[in-house]
């Protein structure tokens, strides 16, 4: 059996993923998780052999969820199910560890074939996305990407500086080296291009 953890903020869509894999003979949901941070608790509490997990969720994001487990090297395969198209996001993903990556609009057994060809070792990318993430590389560092996230949420470098521990300074040369890398005329532009491209 594949033991598996579904992690996804929309009800609807973590009650469709659920009721779809429990049609499937050899796999088992153990359970489900609303936000990042109840799913990092139930990855310690159930081991499940595959997380499958959105990307933007409240708490933890899915990379993020995908990098603890790559840090603190659990034998577990994640498996990103989400609508970001975004090349950046695949090859962020790819860093982190991730063994899958499907669209949402993808057809629905899609995903139960994605989930024995991980569980076996293999992986599962959507092919068109693959080949776009190789086209554009990510020219930020994590640095610049969290100081330009918090930015485009509208927190001020003053705020950024005391959320971050570092000086007003340092998080104004941050910034001016994202929107200098990104070639944008400011920082809201500069986290608007970055999100379009999965940057972010």
């Amino acid at each position: 059996m594949i033991r598996v953890l579904l992690a996804e903020d929309q009800a609807m869509v973590r009650g469709a993923l659920s009721a779809l894999l429990k049609l499937e003979s050899d796999i088992e949901v153990l359970g489900s998780s609303a936000d990042g941070e109840a799913a990092w608790r139930d990855i310690q509490r159930l081991q499940p052999d595959v997380l499958v997990t959105d990307i933007e969720m409240p708490g933890l994001t899915g990379l993020e969820l995908a990098q603890r487990i790559q840090r603190q090297e659990l034998p577990i395969k994640v498996v990103i199910v989400t609508t970001f198209a975004r090349p950046g996001f695949l090859r962020r993903a790819l860093d982190a560890g991730v063994s899958g990556y499907l669209l949402k609009d993808a057809p629905a057994e899609n995903l139960a074939e994605a989930l024995r060809a991980v569980h076996r070792g293999g992986r599962a990318i959507d092919p068109q996305l693959a080949l776009e993430a190789w086209s554009e590389a990510d020219p930020l560092n994590d640095r610049e990407r969290q100081v330009l996230r918090l930015a485009g949420e509208g927190q001020s470098a003053g705020d950024i500086a005391a959320q971050l521990n570092l000086s007003h300074g340092t998080v104004r040369n941050y910034l001016s080296e994202a929107i200098g890398k990104l070639g944008v005329a400011n920082r809201i532009e500069a986290y608007r291009l970055a999100r379009q491209k999965g940057w972010l």
